[in-house]
């Protein structure tokens, strides 16, 4: 077993500890009546994240740089075989995703190229189940997924006019002029996107292969350039040993990957052509050390960051389990690189975020438990004081309880305004970040693109959609921000006044969501902000480009309605919590008091009552932090390292 796979194997493992340390403290806040809507939602986004959590490597490289075969190398030689096709030429014409979904059969999923036509991103496509053509996969025949496998490869010849309303025809580039035939026909992919359910170890535990054609695709296909490529969290660039890094190779690194980032790796693939038997070892060292030196000065990389290999020589190793040939192929060094750098750098993304949302809720719930235990010891003392008193001295009691209750009735009273602040805040938040503005947003930018005949003024449409949509996200997050100061001073009142047992309320932010359309913006300016003026082909191009921006932007702003929407609910939530316990408990009190009256019986029996109530709820405190605590270790450890600790 590689180190990659060892090390991918662990982290499965290691969310499957999250998952079921979190599900223990979840039943246990359950048992002991700590439970809300609040806090279940909570437990519920946790989980949710903890199940749906993938970890993606896209492969990108020019055709001929053996990319398929590295795919294989890595990740399918188990199979003794090779999985994905590799020849001569184009073995990949469209963007492939190898992923697992056990809610879908073994199949792939292939997406005409005609939906480039139509104004929608291939990410809109994949909520449109029969917009795709499906095909079975048979995974217990190697031979047959073999040929199944070669439809990312399919190509077909249509007019020059429909391949430029695709926006896969540039009559300023000499090759594709080139490949018109005499019947003025051109080869295009038949398909625009694939996606492949395979149930692999690794892909069921979260692994997404994304397997991307050559330079024309990447700069023709938005869901490349704005979200499979730049989400991605490793992206191996794959360059040929034999040819060194060509013209379009630095094109793909400088518009599409470039970055000294753990998650950026150049691979030399074939150093096997210069395995030379009237070479010394040293010598042949000597060339591929030159190789390494001469792409780090172009790329403008370290030469850490290069993993020269031989895909092929490496798979023939694992199958054959030749361990020589496979150290001589070097793929291992490569493996454990990815192992070593990528997982250990997700985890920690979602650990980060796993215990912020840990430790918030488990202050709440500890909160509201330290409350119930100490109304239960004020009451305790209360009665205990009560023993050889008279009447008079009850009737004052009852006197002070009730007082207690009108004060805190005032205050609830105050906290009703605080409520219909609280409800026009919210829904002022939503007059900018709903989704039906987004959608107006998009239709004008649409409407002024189509209305425009020059440059500067698709440009225009752009910047001002991506200023409009920072602008939204700016109002939204100030209305968050007065919502949070408003909680924060309830907070305090409450805590200051009636003893309640609150710190500070659940804080939220906009930022990351302004930052990604930040992002987004300048890959677009990426792709378009060299020109001057855009050939009539770029504009067809930017028009397509902007279907996958308006999608992605759309998504952001959906994902951003979620939180805040989210966030409302829980951000009053432990304030909630706390009044409920405490209108109860000077109820109890009350109760406790009428019925004692002077019946010395009753009162020691409510002392007896009392005192084993405060037992149980220190023994909840206890339990509820074990498992806070087990929670927390489950989430802080190292990847390999929490069962023995355990």
């Amino acid at each position: 077993m590689s180190n990659l796979v060892q090390k991918f194997q662990q982290y499965s493992s290691w969310r499957n500890d999250v998952k079921t340390s979190l599900e223990r403290y979840r039943d246990c806040v359950n048992v002991i009546d700590l439970a809300d809507g609040a806090s279940d939602q909570r437990f519920a986004q946790m989980l949710s994240r903890l199940n749906e959590d993938k970890l993606s490597i896209a492969f990108v490289a020019e055709f001929s740089r053996g990319k398929s075969e590295l795919i294989n190398a890595i990740f399918f030689a188990d199979y003794g075989q090779r999985i994905l096709p590799t020849s001569a030429g184009r073995t990949t014409m469209c963007p492939t995703e190898l992923l697992y979904d056990e809610t879908l059969p073994p199949s792939i999923r292939l997406l005409p190229i005609e939906t480039r036509a139509e104004a929608q991103s291939t990410s809109d496509f994949k909520a449109q189940s029969q917009v795709w053509t499906v095909l079975p996969l048979d995974t217990s025949s190697g031979d047959g997924m073999l040929e199944a496998f070669k439809q990312v490869s399919l190509t077909k010849r249509v007019p020059i006019a429909e391949a430029a309303s695709y926006g896969l025809y540039d009559e300023t580039d000499l090759d594709m002029v080139l490949g018109v035939d005499e019947n003025g026909m051109v080869e295009i992919s038949q398909w625009r996107h694939a996606i492949v359910n395979f149930p692999h170890p690794l892909l069921k535990q979260g692994l997404v292969i994304i397997d991307t054609p050559g330079l024309n695709a990447i700069g023709t296909e938005p869901e490349l350039t704005l979200n499979l490529i730049p989400n991605a969290h490793a992206v191996l660039f794959i360059l040929a040993a034999d040819t060194g890094v060509t013209k379009s190779d630095i094109d793909i690194w400088r518009n599409h990957i470039g970055g000294t980032g753990a998650g950026r790796l150049v691979v030399l693939n074939k150093i096997d052509s210069m395995w030379d038997e009237l070479r010394t070892p040293v010598e042949v060292e000597q060339q591929i050390d030159m190789q390494v030196g001469n792409v780090a000065q172009i790329l403008d990389i370290p030469q850490r960051q290069i993993f020269p290999v031989s895909a092929q020589k490496g798979l023939v190793g694992k199958i054959n389990a030749d361990a020589p040939l496979l150290a001589k192929s070097r793929l291992p060094a490569l493996e454990s690189a990815l192992s070593n750098e990528l997982i250990p750098a997700k985890q920690d993304i979602i650990r980060a975020q796993l215990l912020a949302e840990v430790r918030e809720l488990a202050a709440s719930k500890q909160a509201l438990l330290l409350s119930r235990s100490r109304n239960v010891v004020e009451q305790l003392l209360e009665l205990k004081s009560l023993r050889g008193k008279n009447q008079t001295i009850l009737d004052h009691m009852m006197k002070r309880i009730d007082m207690e209750k009108t004060e805190f009735d005032g205050s609830l009273f105050k906290l009703q305004a605080t409520r219909s602040v609280f409800a026009r805040l919210s829904n002022e938040v939503f007059t900018h970040l709903g989704m039906g503005v987004m959608k107006d947003e998009i239709r004008r930018a649409r409407e002024a693109m189509e209305s425009s005949k020059f440059t500067a003024g698709l440009r225009q449409a752009v910047k001002e959609f991506f200023l409009q949509a920072l602008h939204n996200l700016e109002l939204s997050a100030q209305k968050t921000d007065e919502i949070g100061e408003m909680m924060s001073v309830m907070y305090r009142k409450f805590s200051t006044e009636h003893g309640l047992a609150l710190s500070t309320p659940m804080p939220f932010s906009l930022e990351k969501y302004m930052k990604e359309i930040d992002m987004i913006e300048k890959l677009y300016h990426k792709q378009f902000g060299a020109a001057t003026i855009l050939t009539t082909p770029q504009v067809v191009l930017m028009q397509k480009f902007f279907d996958s921006i308006a999608s992605r932007v759309k998504q952001s702003f959906l994902q951003a309605n979620r939180d805040v929407e989210a966030w409302l609910k829980v951000v009053m939530a432990p304030l909630e919590a706390q009044i409920g316990e405490h209108k109860l408990q000077l109820k109890r009190r009350k109760k406790s008091i009428e019925k004692i009256h002077l019946a010395t019986d009753s009162l020691e029996e409510k002392v007896l009552a009392f005192e084993q109530m405060q037992i149980e709820f220190d023994a909840q405190q206890v339990q509820l932090k074990h498992l806070e605590n087990e929670l927390k270790a489950a989430i802080l450890a190292q990847l390999g390292l929490y069962k023995a600790a355990a």
